[in-house]
């Protein structure tokens, strides 16, 4: 990829040593270092590093929110994202859904943090744009491989620590360490102050927070019918109000107002005033039909999913899930016991199986659960759908986790058309009809 400048000695940049010339500089990340010697091969204009493009790009003014954390990465971006808008300001948004500017979409669903020189496009495209912010989910892969290097970050959040991407980091205590390792600066930083498993420098820390004292703590609420909410910061005190559901939905929203409030310097009750206005995000605790009531999640971990069905727990549970091929395997029988005991009954079925075979991934996940009474076990995943929806009585809600608004489904190397939300409409159109 390169990037054309204006008013610099070079035309171009790249990160790519195989499209370095005379008019390009090659940017030298710890990515790419291994391929210096090829990209000197094509005679660079320079070489420069990446921290330099700052300064290159003109990016100095700009304020950039990193955000990190096993859940709630893109819910909470979002919110930030959307309640920058609603006060008049102009952002821009980079994540799992792709790259956002005031309020349109320019590219779709990529990697949740890309590549360094991505990320930098991305940033010089919203100050081109006139833009005070830019809101950026920041993966552990990202921060092992140094995708957010040289990057100056106005804010960094973390939204909590839990079981993921064991397949890559090996064990907890090291994709622990990775996440934490995002807060050792003395930057402005807002952590989860109910997360125990975080570590950071104190030094510009606030914190968020609903079972412990935090800088920004919730001091009453009610989950009935979305959220409600009394936030205290210091002296200030804002009333919450949001159609989200669930608990961790509140942390989400608690951590965004708590950003936009350090931030923009308004008053903590002009901020919770546009709370209301972010409807949430595709694929995250989306209602697919009221009535019979089918919603779908995006959550594939334990404590995701644990974290979903608890924030329906009055309700009787009838969930749909699978677990994702060529991923972290001590995960699934903890899902299929989180599943097992939070709903009255349990479709174990595929999710992406990549190269992996179906009915040993199904197999991982039964391992978690000991009464399989409840349990009904199908690798086809539209037949898993429907067999929830014809089982469904009144007062039954049915849950449909793991693939949130993807529109695929991953099967050895093919993407294959396949979206939980369309498939769950179109069995409920049929059912209606017949």
């Amino acid at each position: 990829m390169k990037i054309e400048l204006p008013d610099q000695e070079f035309r171009y940049v790249t990160e790519n040593s195989k499209t370095c010339d005379a008019e390009t500089a090659f940017v030298l990340t710890a990515q790419n270092a291994k391929y210096l010697d090829d990209a000197k091969a094509h005679h660079p204009h320079s070489v420069i590093r990446v921290g330099e493009l700052t300064s290159v790009f003109g990016l100095e003014h700009i304020k950039i929110i990193g955000i990190t954390g096993t859940n709630g990465k893109t819910s909470t971006a979002s919110a930030i994202y959307s309640m920058l808008l609603d006060l008049g300001y102009k952002a821009a948004m980079q994540g799992t859904r792709g790259f956002f500017m005031n309020d349109e979409v320019l590219e779709g669903k990529t990697l949740t943090t890309p590549s360094v020189l991505h990320t930098y496009r991305h940033i010089y495209q919203a100050v081109t744009a006139g833009c005070d912010y830019f809101v950026m989910e920041v993966s552990s892969h990202a921060i092992v491989q140094e995708r957010i290097e040289g990057i100056s970050f106005a804010l960094k959040i973390l939204t909590n620590i839990t079981q993921d991407h064991l397949d890559y980091h090996h064990d907890l205590e090291h994709y622990i360490a990775v996440k934490n390792s995002f807060f050792q600066d003395d930057g402005l930083k807002l952590i989860n102050k109910d997360e125990s498993k975080a570590e950071f420098t104190i030094k510009n820390t606030y914190t968020y927070g609903i079972e412990n004292p935090a800088s920004y703590k919730i001091m009453a609420y009610t989950l009935n019918d979305g959220i409600s909410a009394i936030l205290q910061h210091f002296n200030q005190v804002g009333p919450i109000h949001s159609p989200l559901y669930g608990f961790f939905n509140l942390y989400n929203i608690t951590a965004a107002v708590g950003a936009v409030h350090l931030l923009t310097k308004c008053s903590l009750e002009t901020v919770c005033e546009v709370v209301d206005n972010f409807a949430g995000v595709s694929g995250r605790m989306e209602v697919v039909s009221k009535e019979p009531p089918v919603l779908v999640d995006f959550a594939h971990t334990p404590d995701g999913m644990q974290q979903v069905l608890n924030s329906l727990k009055e309700k009787e549970l009838l969930v749909v899930f699978g677990a994702g091929g060529d991923r972290d395997k001590s995960k699934r029988p903890l899902m299929g016991r989180i599943a097992a005991t939070l709903a009255k009954r349990v479709y174990i079925t595929s999710d992406n199986p990549r190269t992996e075979d179906p009915d040993a991934i199904v197999n991982d996940i039964l391992e978690g659960i000991d009464d399989r009474s409840t349990v009904h076990v199908d690798i086809n995943r539209r037949a898993s759908i429907a067999r929830a929806i014809e089982d469904q009585q009144e007062g039954e809600v049915v849950v449909i986790l793991g693939k949130g608004d993807e529109t695929y489904q991953i099967i050895y190397d093919q993407k294959l058309p396949f979206d939980d939300r369309e498939i769950a409409r179109e069995l409920l159109k049929n059912t209606d009809e017949e």
